[in-house]
């Protein structure tokens, strides 16, 4: 019996990754599919099913839409449509809330999370992994004393909600680690450690210079001296 369980567990770490990831593929890609109109599927148009052609087809109007946007003319109408829809009150809350997520997280230009940092939360002596993403400013900033900074504390495992906190610089612990191994981290719930940090030495663990020196070199070289001999000529004058 602990021989079945042992493969069989061992088949479902194989499997398991392998499934979820085509799911979440298979899903992404039906939504995307979905919503393209009828009449714009390749059976509307050629008389013929093409499989993906409503997938490329939204990336199509994804791509035609950024080079439009990129200019002057088609800034303008992006201006304009968001006038628009700015008039509406329930979708001009939802819109400037899902447009300024968007903007921070995929503008080429900015960087959501900055720096992966250990936090106290949700209480004195608990730690968690955060994410720096930026320091108070404003009005916020002015009623802060100190030093502050801004970080996002991600729930596990689904790392896209979280709580916003505002905590001072001297709190924070900055870790080493990528932002992707930290989000690894925490979507394992702390199961997939990130790896030890290797010291690169390529001057020897004694220093520059030191070319791979080590105290066994030097016991074996000729005219060597250690122990009580070293110590006595060390307090030599």
């Amino acid at each position: 019996m602990r021989f079945f369980k042992r493969y069989f567990i061992t088949g479902l770490l194989i499997w398991i990754p392998l499934v979820i990831t085509i799911w979440v593929i298979a899903l992404l890609f039906n939504t995307l599919e979905s919503v393209v109109p009828a009449f714009l599927s390749s059976q509307s148009l050629f008389g013929v099913g093409i499989p993906g052609f409503q997938l490329l087809l939204v990336l199509l109007v994804v791509f035609v839409s950024g080079l439009l946007g990129a200019n002057f003319i088609g800034r303008t109408l992006v201006d304009r449509w968001e006038q628009l829809l700015g008039r509406i009150p329930l979708v001009r809350s939802i819109y400037n809330s899902v447009k300024q997520v968007s903007d921070t997280v995929l503008s080429p230009n900015g960087q959501a999370f900055r720096e992966a940092v250990l936090v106290q939360y949700p209480r004195h002596g608990s730690w968690t992994i955060a994410f720096l993403t930026g320091a108070p400013s404003g009005e916020v900033a002015e009623k802060l004393a100190g030093d502050y900074v801004s970080v996002y504390v991600p729930t596990t495992p689904n790392p896209t909600s979280g709580f916003f906190l505002m905590m001072p610089r001297s709190d924070v612990q900055y870790l080493e680690m990528s932002v992707d191994a930290a989000l690894k981290y925490i979507v394992s719930m702390g199961v997939v450690a990130p790896p030890a940090k290797l010291l690169d030495e390529p001057d020897g663990p004694y220093g520059p210079g030191d070319g791979g020196h080590s105290l066994a070199s030097d016991e074996s070289s000729p005219g060597a001296v250690s122990g009580p001999e070293a110590a006595g000529q060390a307090r030599q004058p």
